[in-house]
């Protein structure tokens, strides 16, 4: 069982930087493939952002984030990141970080056993 806790949501303004959080808990953090999506109000859930299981960097995203958008993750400390630059107001969203079993990268929400709460992001213009 894990459990994804998110955190760094807040309200800024166009082109300013956000960093996500999500910190998970158990002792095979290292074994999940993570990933980030979003959900903006009534629209459904999309992928953003991947990183891949065991120990290695490869990475992927939705081209609507890339080059915008980082994500890494420090098995470590049980945590994965979304680093957000030039923030736009379409990317005004509830961020999600889910934990898929195996090495990924899976791009669709029914791939990922575990979800945490969200955090909400919201972009002024």
């Amino acid at each position: 069982q894990v459990q994804l806790v998110e955190s760094g949501g807040g309200l800024v303004q166009a082109g300013a930087s956000l960093r996500l959080s999500c910190a998970a808990s158990g002792r095979t953090f290292s074994t999940y493939a993570m990933s980030w999506f979003r959900q903006a109000p009534g629209k459904e859930r999309e992928f953003v952002a991947a990183i891949i299981a065991w120990g290695r960097t490869d990475t992927y995203y939705a081209d609507s984030v890339k080059g915008r958008f980082t994500i890494s993750r420090d098995n470590v400390k049980n945590t994965v990141y979304l680093q957000m630059n030039s923030l736009k107001p379409e990317d005004t969203a509830v961020y999600y970080c889910a934990a898929g079993v195996g090495g990924g990268p899976y791009y669709y929400t029914s791939q990922y056993n575990y979800w945490g709460q969200g955090t909400q992001v919201t972009v002024s213009s």
